[in-house]
């Protein structure tokens, strides 16, 4: 064999065993990541529902009123402007349940852009 018949054939060994390392490597990355983002994912959901709202209180307020006009038999409708509006919310939970929105959505984010890069 020539020169340079070896040389392309120390070329191929070698860059093949680049190229393995760096995918293999590059997959036990992705794999960091999918695990990293699956367990954020979960803990952030978590604090996520643990956050909202009871809309309980509004379900048994009404059903207070239910039972009222059931018993006393009128006719007339309560005032039901009195019940507690689930819409006033504080600012500072306003922003906070943002923030945690976006970094749940920024996970699942990142955990799809790691399946795509395994599949890739």
């Amino acid at each position: 064999k020539d020169d340079n018949s070896k040389f392309w054939a120390t070329y191929k060994r070698v860059s093949t065993e680049y190229d393995n390392d760096f995918l293999q490597q590059a997959d036990d990355d992705m794999d960091i990541i999918l695990t990293f983002a699956g367990l954020f994912s979960a803990v952030n959901s978590t604090f996520l529902v643990g956050s909202q709202p009871n809309p309980g209180d509004t379900t048994n307020a009404l059903l207070l009123y239910l039972i009222t006009v059931t018993v006393d038999g009128s006719i007339s409708v309560p005032d039901i402007s009195t019940l507690s509006s689930s819409t006033g919310f504080v600012p500072s939970t306003v922003w906070m349940q943002s923030l945690s929105y976006a970094s749940l959505a920024f996970s699942v984010l990142a955990a799809f852009g790691a399946v795509l890069g395994k599949q890739w």
